[in-house]
């Protein structure tokens, strides 16, 4: 006969505004669900996970029966989010743990799906028995990073696997053989998000009472920080079978299995056979740990290669896995092609601006043609292109002409920034050359004498007709 005795505590934390972590604790099925999906919808998934569990488990209580449980929490989880779309997307971890007796042998069996952790505690060492369904712990186990990556990896958090999300999910299971002394631990992500194993075991070891123990480890964690909601349910191995007859009195606030003494197990050396699920026997490893094997029809050795199952779901992880690194270097060659272009685009756009930009100044007095635009644009200074040989002197003096010049007169083209060089000069010369008409036109008039004959005393005007000669009398 076993004897478990349990403690159980949680807390909102220091950030959350409320609690979506569940626990259960009954005399021999214990449970922490670690919820998802919104400010109300991680509640709800955690909660009716727990309680699905809990029926299922106690029309079956045994290794086959707590995955069973599991899996019959993830549909329930599912079908009330897809009758409620206001709650599609939410979803529960769950790690659990029951105690079953098969064939007459008492043993703890554990099963999990997403990253809340079940440990067993002996010896002074505590052993992380569940492994996380996130991705970046999926990412170590294929040797894509390393376990000091994956606590700082931005995907830690992003899970793998969860209830409720799918129809159908991946249960884990182990079952363990429990020996006196033993303690084990389960929690959600809240305890080991701000404490480390050796914080961890540190309580377990200084704290007796598994209540005390709960309490201590929770509060720990508040005070680490409190980032997210905090639940643990510790369980202590009061009598394992080995001594069950010794110190079966002991039983204080425990629970208990029934068990014959006929069918006691021993374990805690390696290679002792004990029952597996489905009444395999399993090699124990040194932690007392075997991993749930269950029967295929048709197979006689379940140990020595996959099932079908097990390979139709190894196949289709590393057809995704597969998938998701193509995708990410097909986005990373879609990216890469798209800036190239961008900058190919931006670079012919400013050099198309900049040769087909002509404008008019000076070097000095002389009147130059530039290529490029004034002032410059980005790394392309203007170049020049003619020395026109003409100079402020071959053109108008007008200030406001001379000032736009010193400042640069913009062209669309070659041929426009020539034909306004050309302007100014025929202006100039034109202005000149009436200038010029117009001063030999009045100095022709000056030389030409007027004479007016008005017969006696007529009056001859000179050249400038100012001289005057007066003549009198006669012809």
């Amino acid at each position: 006969m076993t004897v478990l005795r349990t403690g159980s505590a949680s807390d909102t934390g220091l950030v959350r505004s409320t609690n979506q972590d569940r626990s259960l604790e009954t005399g021999t099925l214990f449970a922490v669900a670690d919820g998802m999906g919104g400010h109300v919808g991680g509640e709800i998934a955690s909660q009716i996970a727990i309680e699905a569990l809990e029926r299922a488990f106690g029309s079956q209580p045994s290794s086959r029966g707590l995955t069973e449980a599991v899996e019959r929490a993830n549909l329930a989880v599912w079908e009330h989010s897809q009758d409620h779309p206001d709650l599609r997307g939410m979803g529960t971890t769950l790690t659990a743990a029951a105690l079953v007796n098969e064939d007459g042998n008492d043993v703890l069996v554990l099963a999990n799906v997403g990253d809340s952790r079940s440990y067993q505690f002996q010896d002074g060492r505590l052993t992380q028995i569940s492994l996380d369904h996130s991705v970046a712990e999926e990412m170590v186990r294929a040797g894509e990073i390393s376990p000091a990556e994956a606590t700082v990896h931005p995907q830690r958090h992003i899970l793998a696997r969860a209830l409720g999300v799918t129809a159908e999910v991946a249960v884990d299971a182990w079952t363990v053989a429990p020996s006196s002394g033993d303690r084990y631990l389960l929690c959600s992500d809240g305890l080991t998000n701000e404490l480390g194993n050796n914080q961890i075991a540190e309580v377990l070891s200084a704290r007796a009472d598994p209540q005390q123990a709960a309490d201590v480890l929770v509060e720990a964690a508040r005070r680490h920080g409190g980032s997210d909601n905090i639940t643990v349910v510790v369980i202590d191995v009061l009598v394992g079978e080995e001594t069950g007859a010794e110190t079966g009195a002991e039983t204080g606030q425990a629970a208990a299995t029934g068990g014959s003494p006929e069918g006691r197990a021993t374990v805690g050396s390696p290679g002792t056979p004990v029952p597996g699920a489905d009444g395999l026997s399993t090699a124990v490893d040194a932690t007392g740990i075997v991993p749930v094997v269950r029967r295929e029809p048709g197979a006689t050795h379940p140990q020595a290669s996959p099932s079908r199952r097990q390979r139709r779901r190894s196949r289709a992880t590393e057809r995704r896995r597969e998938r998701g690194r193509r995708l990410v270097t097909i986005r990373a060659l879609v990216f890469l092609v798209v800036l190239a272009a961008i900058l190919v685009g931006g670079y012919s756009a400013v050099r198309w601006f900049d040769v087909n930009s002509y404008y008019v100044g000076l070097d000095g007095n002389e009147l130059m043609i530039y290529q490029g635009r004034i002032g410059g644009v980005l790394w392309y200074h203007p170049v020049v292109v003619e020395r026109t040989g003409v100079t402020t002197g071959n053109v108008l003096s007008d200030p406001l002409t001379v000032g736009a010049l010193r400042s640069g007169v913009q062209e669309p083209s070659y041929a426009a920034a020539r034909a306004y060089v050309s302007g100014l000069v025929r202006t100039d010369t034109s202005t000149h050359t009436a200038s010029a008409s117009a001063s030999a036109s009045a100095g022709d008039a000056r030389a030409a004498p007027v004479a007016l004959r008005t017969g006696p005393g007529t009056t001859l005007l000179g050249a400038t007709g100012t001289d005057r000669l007066a003549v009198s009398g006669g012809q």
